[in-house]
């Protein structure tokens, strides 16, 4: 949980609240369907296991199709509990009724309950529920500004580096500055001012604007042990890097940009994994280091796009260590088949594949591209 009023157990307390008014298990989500809360209930019907609700608790977060047959009833707008039917396609096999969270103008959250038919929506448990709902969404709402301030300090610490900015973040984390942390990068976010909610485990999060280094970032500071589940729960379908731990908000600079290099090469290469830590690059290490721009201009005739398949060809025989039987197996290709293409790129690029320096260069050359 970011910084601010609320904690877990005051979440935990509340949505148990909402359990007993109702008698019913009742699920609190933040506004981008995270779980935050959800409520124990002895029962022998199957349909509080509902599958939605297991998934939800189990992932701490629903799947697209559900958020998006939920948010077609209005949910993001509503002032008053709102019906929704299943959707067997959905995988929503049982109905809803759905609390907004409310605080002021702003929706922060919402709170489920599975829909037996037993509770109308005019019934006067649910008016006392939307009022518990309403402390919830003071609460949600106090964490999300201290959460916007810490990530305004993030952002300052991580773009300059010096110990004003540092001194202000370590002075707001309070006991969160000590003991080790580091950052994870979650590349090309897509919006700056779009942050999500802080999954468990985030102390805080901004978004990077683009620059040299790449485009835009979403950061998140983290102890960690913690730092691959706040990837995986961050990253939606983009890649995301973690940089390796440091024992100091004034050393967190360092810990990004090993972040966003990590990012990168999870990005460029499916064998990382869409999270991969800076430890783990191997080589892709020293390949993000090197300056983007314009390719060595041996290398450049063979990255044109007409040249697609060439380049991969290249790539795949440097992979496999110049061992010609086992890049055509993966090439799915004849052994002349690639002696032919080879010889094209040695005269496309001047380059001789049987010089080791050449070789290097070319591989780098490769690498770099996709990076």
């Amino acid at each position: 949980m970011r910084p601010g009023s609320g904690t877990r157990t005051e979440y935990q307390e509340l949505i148990d609240e909402v359990c007993a008014l109702l008698g019913t298990p009742a699920t609190l989500e933040g506004r981008d369907f995270g779980l935050i809360a959800f409520g124990a209930h002895d029962s022998a019907d199957d349909r509080v296991m509902d599958p939605v609700r297991t998934r939800s608790i189990l992932n701490r977060r629903s799947t697209p199709a559900v958020r998006e047959w939920f948010e077609s009833f209005g949910i993001a707008t509503a002032r008053e509990p709102v019906r929704i039917p299943p959707e067997p396609a959905a995988g929503v096999l049982t109905g809803r009724i759905c609390l907004p969270v409310r605080h002021g103008p702003v929706v922060y959250g919402y709170i489920w309950l599975l829909d037996d038919g037993a509770v109308t929506l005019d019934d006067p448990r649910l008016a006392a529920a939307m009022a518990t709902a309403g402390r919830i969404g003071a609460l949600l709402a106090a964490d999300a500004r201290a959460g916007a301030r810490v990530g305004e300090l993030l952002r300052a610490a991580l773009d300059d580096g010096g110990p004003g900015p540092a001194g202000a973040l370590a002075a707001a984390l309070g006991p969160g500055a000590q003991g080790a942390l580091t950052v994870v990068a979650v590349v090309e976010w897509p919006a700056v001012d779009d942050l999500p909610a802080a999954p468990p485990g985030a102390l805080a999060l901004c978004a990077m604007p683009p620059g040299a280094r790449g485009p835009g970032a979403l950061a998140a500071l983290v102890r960690p042990g913690a730092a691959r589940s706040v990837g995986e729960r961050l990253r939606g379908r983009a890649a995301a890097g973690i940089g390796g731990p440091r024992r100091g908000v004034d050393e967190l600079p360092g810990a990004w940009r090993e972040a966003l290099a990590a990012g990168r090469a999870a990005r460029a290469e499916r064998r990382f994994g869409p999270v991969v830590a800076w430890a783990d690059l191997g080589p892709y290490r020293l390949l993000t280091a090197l300056p983007t721009g314009e390719p060595d201009p041996a290398v450049a005739p063979l990255l044109a796009v007409e040249h697609r398949e060439l380049a991969r060809t290249a790539e795949a025989f440097l992979d496999h260590a110049g061992q010609a039987t086992r890049t055509a197996d993966a090439l799915a290709i004849h052994r002349q088949t690639l002696y032919y293409r080879l010889s094209r790129i040695e005269r496309l690029t001047g380059l001789d594949l049987a010089n080791g320096e050449d070789r290097l260069l070319l591989h780098m050359s490769l690498k770099a591209a996709r990076l």
